[in-house]
């Protein structure tokens, strides 16, 4: 106020010596409206303060059970709705697995179905519960069903770098597997989480992590969980079913460069996993039920490099992305039949078995305009060894069963996918897949991912 008021005196000297009394009474009139207005601006603005300052402490300070204040302003989450479908052509196959691998059963959202078809839409809700919690709803609708992928609760103010999650979610194991369908780069999942997960990893528990307060990113993380997931079962006991722990470390390289690279560890427990065999009988073949008990362990190493011209990935950039793992199982395999010349009929014989598999993909995906990308992923696995005692359970299988094949799944794909908006996206997918032997099916898919309301950021 004291330089309008000095930039008027000097306006005012500055009239020349014919200005009369009108000029002067009309620029004391001017001064005093701006004096005026900024006053009312003044006002407001330390009333908008003092509202701001008073909210937190009514909220931190419910009394005999009061709701909190957030709760009192009603109910304003944030609610996104993905509508995501297909067109796929590819090879009729009955029953679809991956040769050399125990089969995940009904977890795949990875699109069995030819023809058109309802992929995997998701409905989302998600909402600052207090100033200390956090909660977040996701339902996967598909063909008809619902089902309950996240249900979480998250701490917003442990501090010194610590968050505890509790509920159901997706496990930090690896890079994909937190991230939804929609999220992908290409329209199915890569063939090692099929293999391992049958599309990701989710947990029943809690997961704790901490950031490290250094200038290079270092995140650790530790999960505990039911393990009613696959390679695991749900066994109805106390105590905890499974265990994740990892570790995350990235940094930037410039300022057009980003990479993050982690390690994982899972253990779990199954018990009477089911699978689908033959026997050995005689007579002919029977299909029987093969139940695993034992002990799984995975680990899971990955790295993530992006690219963006001085870090804005708006025009230009690109991502290369790499996952390896290693899964070993020990334990008991059993066979049961209710066919009676099968040698798996009555008590189920029991055999003692070890494996050892491995494989992974590698994927790189370039957006080269504004609005296109084009990608290439290659996935392969590796069956690897199964040791087991032939003189019990395995000498009633068929050494025919795929389970027991030495193949190496494989598969190439390439897409491209167009983005009129950061809400929309189109894609189109080749892929020449060779998971099953004997089989090689040239799969053409095309994809439709929309996004309804609000939708946060992706992660990394």
């Amino acid at each position: 106020m004291q330089r309008i008021a000095l930039l008027a005196i000097a306006s005012a000297l500055a009239l020349p010596a014919s200005a009369g009394e009108e000029d002067l009474k009309a620029l004391r009139a001017e001064i005093a409206q701006m004096k005026q207005a900024y006053e009312q601006r003044i006002e407001a603005l330390e009333q908008r303060l003092t509202v701001a300052e008073a909210a937190p402490q009514k909220s931190q300070s419910p009394q005999h059970g009061a709701a909190p204040a957030q709760a009192a302003g009603g109910f304003n989450p944030e609610v996104s709705l993905i509508l995501q479908g297909q067109y796929r052509r590819m090879k009729d196959v009955p029953e679809r697995s991956i040769t050399g691998y125990w089969s995940a059963g009904g977890h795949d959202h990875g699109g069995g179905e030819r023809g058109f078809s309802l992929d995997h839409s998701e409905l989302i809700v998600s909402a600052n519960i207090d100033p200390y919690y956090r909660g977040m709803l996701n339902v996967a609708l598909k063909n008809g069903e619902a089902e309950v992928e996240e249900a979480w609760f998250q701490t917003l103010g442990l501090g010194r770098g610590f968050t505890l999650k509790g509920g159901r979610f997706l496990s930090g194991i690896g890079y994909i597997n937190e991230q939804h369908p929609h999220a992908w780069d290409f329209a199915d999942a890569p063939l090692m989480t099929k293999a391992l997960f049958g599309e990701h990893y989710g947990q029943d528990g809690l997961q704790l992590k901490w950031v490290a307060p250094t200038e290079t990113f270092m995140e650790f993380g530790a999960e505990f969980g039911r393990g009613a997931a696959f390679p695991g079962t749900d066994r109805n006991q106390n105590g905890v079913g499974s265990s994740v722990l990892f570790a995350h470390v990235g940094d930037d390289v410039g300022r057009s460069h980003a990479w993050r690279a982690g390690l994982s560890w899972l253990t779990t427990r199954a018990k009477d996993r089911e699978a689908h065999f033959e026997d050995t009988d005689a007579a002919g073949p029977n299909e029987v039920e093969g139940l695993f008990t034992g002990r799984s362990r995975t680990v899971v190493a990955d790295f993530v490099w992006k690219w963006a011209p001085d870090g804005n990935p708006k025009q230009r950039n690109f991502k290369f992305q790499t996952e390896l793992f290693r899964r070993t199982e020990s334990g008991d395999l059993a066979c049961t039949s209710a066919v009676a010349t099968s040698p798996c009929l009555g008590s189920p014989a029991l055999g003692d078995l070890r494996s050892r598999q491995s494989g992974g993909y590698v994927q790189g995906v370039w957006q080269f305009m504004p609005q296109w990308r084009v990608g290439y992923r290659y996935d392969w696995l590796n069956a690897g060894s199964k040791h087991y005692d032939p003189a019990t359970v395995f000498a009633a299988l068929d050494p025919a069963n795929a389970y027991f094949v030495g193949y190496r799944p494989q598969r190439h794909t390439l897409m491209a996918d167009w983005s009129q908006s950061e809400f929309s996206r189109l894609r189109l997918q080749f892929a020449r897949d060779q998971s099953m032997q004997g089989v090689t099916d040239n799969q053409v898919t095309l994809q439709y991912i929309m996004s309804l309301g609000a939708h946060g950021a992706h992660k990394f």
